[in-house]
């Protein structure tokens, strides 16, 4: 069993000073929403055993806040900073899942962007939790987190449609549940 772990970076600036766009900083909500949805992850293990972020300051804002929130609770995952994930597509992201068989970590987390990040937890699913499946197909919103597990011995053999759907998750939705 292999469990894969979505994260879209948290709500940013509009423009960086710089100009490019990888250099967009989170705004305060976003730094909110990082926050809490890392203490929501901290609350309810298993915890990533690596994490895979994109090199876009907002990704790694995320990360860093997120992991703040949940590092007195959950052991030290490997980070590692991968250039590939910024502006990839669903196919390019897959590849560098089925990549993780050579760390072969059981709980894997990626940090990236939409559109891809989306698309791939769109093209991942196969089934799952219903309600989770359809909020998903919507949007996968800033600091909104999929968790998929798949009946799979190794990354290498994670393919389109074959995860379970466990958790679709964000701010709004912890908002909306914690209003019940």
């Amino acid at each position: 069993m292999r469990r894969l772990m979505l994260l879209r970076h948290a709500k940013t600036e509009n423009d960086a000073p710089s100009g490019r766009d990888r250099d967009r900083r989170l705004d305060d909500r976003g730094r909110k929403d990082a926050a809490e949805i890392g203490g929501w992850i901290g609350r309810h293990p298993p915890f990533p055993d690596a994490v895979l972020v994109s090199p876009a300051i907002r990704a790694h804002q995320t990360w860093e806040i997120a992991w703040a929130m949940m590092k007195d609770l959950a052991p030290q995952p490997q980070v590692e900073l991968l250039p590939e994930l910024y502006g990839a597509d669903p196919s390019q992201l897959l590849q560098t899942i089925r990549a993780a068989s050579a760390t072969d970590p059981q709980r894997l987390m990626l940090v990236g962007h939409n559109p891809g990040m989306h698309e791939l937890a769109l093209a991942l699913v196969g089934s799952g939790d219903t309600a989770g499946r359809k909020a998903l197909a919507d949007n996968l919103p800033t600091s909104g987190l999929a968790i998929l597990d798949f009946a799979a011995d190794d990354w290498a053999d994670v393919a389109f449609r074959r995860g379970r759907l466990v958790l679709f998750v964000s701010p709004k939705v912890l908002k909306q549940t914690s209003d019940d």
